[in-house]
């Protein structure tokens, strides 16, 4: 078992006293990665003061009994919750913390078992996840890097697309993103990406569609990767053809409302701050009612977790050493056009650190 997974597991037990168990049943793919270094669509990680042991099922259990050592990897055969249940009297703990969050309330019921107590915790590793470790940043980092790569090598291709007067949609340029991202070497999505072009970049979370790109629009292209078991977010909205004086000025506010934001990343100062000049800056401008979301999220093994960047974050909640989210404000017209801006900011040395090298200037196509 490698030190730094070692370090994990004895963090969690420092907590059972707290939390007021004498075990605990992970379930969560992220959580179960994080504790294990293992992906699986079907794991367990069943934790006591003393031991670690790791479920899964056949389809992985070779895989696991070669990668895991200094665990107990044990196959499920038959029934998983019956397995469970018997697991959980076997080792005999009589108080088992569970994720509330990660799991059904069948799979609870389905969990119980005379004599053992169940506790449910909300997000129960989302503090110990929120700060990364130096290797963490530094897959992060690598990550980023191939985002970057990622992203110019679709540029060039819509580039190409262009001069060769063919018609493509926006299902076609992620096909061709994604193609790119696995010869990158990354594992995956870590998100379905969007495309979204002419008035669809005015929906946030648009749906990548069928939807034709012409010589002349909006582009909006938010996407990510799995790099080594860790996300990346990324977003740029570029102009294909000549862009209009008024779209060129809300880009140069929304670009520099995101430096503002960016300039508060302070170790010690409530993480509640970066959205809020972000929208005060907006609204000096005319223009706070068209920023809809939050400004951003922590990042790591899920794309989305702790901490959330937005003013009605807890005011407790402060900027730490080895945190790393993103900053992603974005303005959106109904049925006209949207522009949002994404980095992942990395928190070292006491301030904000950006590893992407693409600029947040306009790119014109």
């Amino acid at each position: 078992m490698e030190e730094e997974i070692k370090e994990r597991l004895a963090k969690v037990r420092a907590q059972f006293e707290n939390w007021g168990v004498e075990g605990f049943l992970f379930s969560s793919q992220a959580n179960v990665f994080y504790l294990s270094n293992f992906r699986s669509t079907n794991a367990y990680v069943l934790l006591t003061k003393e031991e670690a042991w790791f479920l899964t099922d056949p389809r992985y259990y070779e895989k696991a009994q070669k990668e895991l050592t200094g665990w107990e990897v044990v196959e499920i055969k038959g029934d998983t919750l019956k397995f469970l249940r018997d697991a959980i009297r076997r080792i005999g703990i009589k108080r088992l913390g569970f994720e509330k969050d990660k799991v059904s309330c069948a799979f609870k019921e389905g969990l119980r078992t005379r004599g053992v107590k169940l506790v449910g915790m909300f997000e129960p590793l989302s503090q110990l996840r929120m700060i990364k470790s130096k290797k963490e940043l530094e897959v992060l980092k690598e990550g980023v890097k191939k985002t970057d790569e990622l992203f110019y090598k679709t540029l060039q291709e819509i580039k190409n697309f262009l001069s060769d007067g063919l018609v493509f949609t926006e299902l076609t340029l992620r096909g061709v993103l994604v193609s790119h991202l696995f010869s990158l070497g990354g594992k995956g999505e870590s998100f379905p990406a969007i495309i979204a072009f002419g008035k669809n970049s005015s929906v946030p979370h648009w749906e990548t569609s069928e939807s034709s790109l012409s010589k002349e629009g909006v582009l909006l292209l938010d996407f990510g990767m799995m790099w080594k078991g860790y996300a990346t977010d990324f977003t740029r909205t570029v102009y294909l053809g000549d862009p209009p004086a008024e779209f060129k000025k809300l880009y140069t506010i929304l670009r520099d409302a995101w430096w503002l934001g960016f300039e508060k990343v302070r170790v010690g100062e409530r993480i509640a701050e970066i959205d809020r000049v972000i929208r005060e800056y907006l609204g000096e401008k005319g223009l706070a009612k068209y920023f809809i979301h939050a400004t951003g999220h922590g990042i790591g093994v899920e794309v989305h977790e702790a901490p959330r960047v937005v003013y009605t974050a807890d005011p407790n909640l402060r900027i730490e050493e080895g945190m790393v989210f993103t900053i992603e404000p974005g303005i959106y017209f109904p049925n006209n056009f949207g522009i949002r801006l994404e980095n992942m900011v990395f928190v070292e040395e006491g301030r904000g650190k950006v590893v992407s090298e693409v600029p947040l200037d306009l790119i014109i196509i």
